[in-house]
């Protein structure tokens, strides 16, 4: 989830009202009022065996060392199917700041907070069907995730997730020999790029164990600010129908719409500056870009996460209390070696990454395509923060060896259980999937649909060319 601290709810009722960016000073402050700058218990490194949410399969989760003073925590899940031979998800959860155990029991993990009283249930379409997943919290203090939240950028957070792998595959070497993939959402736009490729650079050197990466997938993901950012009012006017969109009223007039399309003018020029090389730019378009295509939108009321319904509960505007308190239950913490209080989203993690916010990250991927790695980009149809048509057009202006088969290649029917879910185009490796009537959280909204996704794509069927043409 993209968790917008520049823009606090709270003030007017359901509405954002954006913050002026911080400097470190004011940053050391904001830790200093949370506590953050007070020692606190340092975590065992002994993993734990749960037995919750599933017991049917093998768990692990704990804390491993990945830089001085921080501990990331992990709740993983072997498959349901074929734990030996089943490939290996890791999954990111955005903000920057949000918990991935947030994903595991609102989204794709194997089970889902109870409807009717306490405790979960089965989760029939979890990622866990046909693939072992781990959950991380990242960076420190998101989360379970202990130590300072000193890390600001991708260089940190790549090279933070690399020392976690590696004594991932230290602590339990029985999945070292499996193929290894990387999945996120929101932020995750930024993080997934960013991991995957420094993973890869550190595969071709003869430091540590080479991880076995063999793909990466990004949901509803802010990966290329500087296109993403100029299609905010066309979403906003229509959800992109004349483009194939399935979002059946647009939540902002014309007259607003083109108020919100003058503003990405100035917008775009300071996050192409930011990427210039230009810090100052970078802070001023984190301000300029999200009071201009994101506050009108905020003021209808809507939910930024699903532009078909109304912003229930600020920030998120879902409510996720249940995942809360089972998180914070002493059982629940017992279970799986914790004691910490978890939290959905630090604000102070996301304040941190405001000069990381507009760089883009899809210079990243054609390294990684022309080294055969296999890499998915969906969106869910109806998501208005980092909404498809944004996704779908960075894709498209992507430079790559193939960018001209991938731009002529044409956009397909997806089927699930003999339905139309979506769209899906494909070139060498490289495949864009509109989710039809998903929000930001696509594992969420379309569960069968994500699960589907998941597995056509770590087994090949993508590649294979098997949908059918619109």
């Amino acid at each position: 989830m993209l968790w917008i601290a520049a823009l606090s709810f709270g003030l007017v009722g359901a509405q954002l009202l954006p913050e002026p960016p911080v400097d470190f000073g004011e940053l050391q402050r904001l830790m200093n009022e949370e506590g953050m700058l007070t020692a606190e218990e340092v975590p065992s490194t002994n993993l734990s065996s749960p037995t919750i949410c599933d017991s049917s399969v093998k768990q692990h989760s704990g804390y491993l060392d990945v830089a001085v003073g921080t501990k990331y925590f992990f709740w993983m899940f072997e498959s349901r199917s074929k734990p030996s031979t089943d490939p290996l998800v890791l999954w990111l959860t955005g903000g920057p700041g949000c918990s991935s155990q947030f994903a595991l029991l609102a989204e794709n993990g194997p089970c889902n907070m109870a409807k009717n009283g306490t405790g979960t249930e089965k989760n029939p379409h979890s990622w866990t069907n046909n693939a072992n997943v781990i959950w991380v919290d990242q960076p420190a203090a998101t989360g379970f995730s202990t130590g300072l939240p000193l890390v600001h950028d991708e260089t940190g957070v790549a090279s933070n997730m690399y020392n976690f792998m590696q004594e991932f595959y230290k602590a339990l070497p029985q999945y070292k020999n499996l193929d290894f993939f990387i999945f996120g959402e929101s932020y995750a736009g930024h993080y997934v790029p960013a991991v995957s490729h420094y993973i890869w650079q550190q595969n071709q050197g003869n430091a540590g164990f080479k991880i076995p990466l063999k793909g990466l997938g990004i949901g509803n993901g802010l990966t290329d600010p500087q296109v993403q950012y100029s299609w905010y009012p066309d979403m906003a006017f229509d959800g992109g129908k004349s483009e194939g969109g399935t979002l059946e009223k647009g939540v902002i007039g014309r007259a607003g719409t083109l108020a919100m399309k003058a503003a990405t003018i100035p917008c775009i020029k300071q996050i192409a500056s930011c990427n210039g090389g230009d810090a100052n730019a970078c802070t001023t378009a984190y301000a300029l870009c999200n009071y201009g295509e994101l506050i009108p939108y905020q003021l209808t009321g809507h939910n930024p996460y699903d532009m078909r319904i109304k912003c229930e509960k600020p920030p998120l505007c879902y409510d996720f209390s249940k995942v809360e308190d089972f998180l914070n239950d002493k059982k629940t913490q017992s279970e799986l070696g914790v004691n910490k209080k978890w939290g959905s989203c630090n604000r102070i993690v996301n304040l941190a990454f405001q000069h990381d916010w507009m760089l883009n990250y899809q210079n990243k991927i054609p390294d990684l395509l022309k080294a055969g790695l296999r890499v998915l980009i969906y969106a869910g149809d109806v998501d208005y923060i980092c909404n498809w048509l944004g996704n779908k057009k960075w894709t498209l202006a992507m430079d790559w060896p193939h960018k001209s088969d991938f731009n002529s290649a044409e956009d397909k029917e997806y089927q699930v259980a003999g339905q139309v879910a979506g769209r899906l185009r494909s070139s060498n490796g490289f495949h864009f999937m509109q989710v039809y009537q998903a929000g930001h959280m696509v594992p969420m909204d379309q569960p069968a649909v994500a699960n589907q996704m998941l597995n056509d794509f770590i087994q090949g069927k993508f590649d294979k060319q098997t949908a059918i043409v619109v």
